[in-house]
This record gives structure tokens, sequence and C-alpha cells, in this order.
């Protein structure tokens, strides 16, 4: 076995080792988890500032936390931070249902397969009266073109707007909740484009260029 597949193994998951075995995923996951994702600033610390203005920690953050795909860019020091090499995203196994006071993942979801089973099971292991929180790529503000493959990361399988669907590419995050998800209050949803000035499709995006959203889980099923 090449030193790169021992490398896969030791670091991917068992599913995600399975799909590793097509050449082109395999480069995708190389490339997302092993040198983009560890190699940039993350997205949670560049909205830190906003948020503690907005008192977003105190009003959604308190007790336990789980952060998926953090990539070393923890959200708080209540979290316990998820990646890839844990577990597989999409079913958070070995997580028992209703761990966590607040459930939040920061530009994840759009390199997931199955986004809505992942959703699923993000709500799955979140307390009543409990906050999940989505932090996305807004298509318009980072990817600036409507259609795959993304110009700035090859592992995206879909895009998001916050409120419409416009297939084949982009879901619409309030339409994955309602489609998703029971017995949830959106607590807001909203755009966050902060710093943003760089709207040249050929160039990245500066600042945030995000969906943000605050969804509280019901006390009463």
């Amino acid at each position: 076995m090449s030193a790169m597949k021992k490398l896969l193994k030791k670091l991917a998951p068992k599913p995600v080792w399975r799909l590793l075995k097509n050449q082109s995923l395999r480069y995708k996951w190389i490339k997302y988890h092993i040198i983009e994702r560890k190699s940039k600033t993350g997205e949670t610390s560049k909205a830190k500032a906003r948020r503690i203005k907005e008192k977003f920690f105190e009003k959604f953050c308190q007790g336990k936390g789980l952060d998926i795909g953090y990539g070393g860019d923890l959200l708080a020091e209540n979290c316990q931070g998820l990646d890839l090499e844990d577990t597989d995203a999409h079913h958070l196994a070995g997580i028992e249902d209703e761990t966590f006071d607040f459930v939040y993942s920061s530009h994840t979801l759009e390199h997931l397969f199955r986004p809505q089973l992942a959703l699923k099971n993000w709500w799955r292991v979140l307390k009543p009266g409990g906050y999940l929180i989505l932090y996305l790529p807004e298509r318009d503000l980072y990817e600036k073109k409507k259609t795959l493959p993304s110009r700035w990361s090859v592992s995206h399988e879909c895009y998001f707007l916050l409120d419409k669907d416009e297939p084949p590419d982009t879901i619409g995050v309030l339409t994955l909740i309602k489609k998703t998800l029971s017995n949830y209050e959106i607590v807001y949803a909203k755009i966050c484009s902060e710093g943003h000035t760089i709207t040249d499709p050929l160039i990245p995006s500066d600042g945030e260029y995000s969906i943000e959203v605050v969804v509280k889980k019901s006390l009463s099923e």
C-alpha cells in the first residue's frame, strides 16, 4: 500500500474510504481536507467580532456544543470539535440523541453528498430547546456563479441561497430546513457580508460571504 493510501486510511472514516476508491473523489478529499481546510483562516474566526457585538454567544452558545467540520477553528471553548477523521458528518455515528445544547457547523454542509441526511442527524443530537446554527457560503457572494464546479473548492457538492432552490446545483437553506426538520422555530436567517468588497467573479471574495441561520428545537415533539 502506498504512503498516500496509508495516510488516507488513517484520516478518513470507513464510509469515506470506500468512496475514495474513485480517483477523482480521492483527489477532492485530499485537496480539501489536507490542503485547503488546514491552511486558511477559518470562516468561524472571521465572524467572531460581529457575533460578539450581536451577543451571539450569550444567546445561542450556552451549555455543551458540537462544532461539526470545525477544521481547527472552534466556535467556542465549550464546544466539542468534530471533523472527518472523527466520524462521517452525515450520520454522526456513536453520538447519542439529544446530547448537545447547541450544534454548529461552518462551511461544511456544501461538501456533503447528502445534505438532507446530515441535517437530520445534526438535529437528532440536539437537545429540545437547543439551537442548530448553520453558517454556509452564500452562492452569489462566494461562488459568483450558478453551476458547479466551484472555482474555489473542488469538493463543493452544491451551492446555497437563503430561501430558494435553483436546480440543478443550488439549494435554498430555508427550503432544506422545511423539508427536513419538524418542531422548530427559525430564530433568524440572514446573509452576512461584513467586510465583503470583492465582486469580481474571478477573484476570491473577502470579508464574510455567508448565510447564517439559527434554528431552535421545540421543547415538545
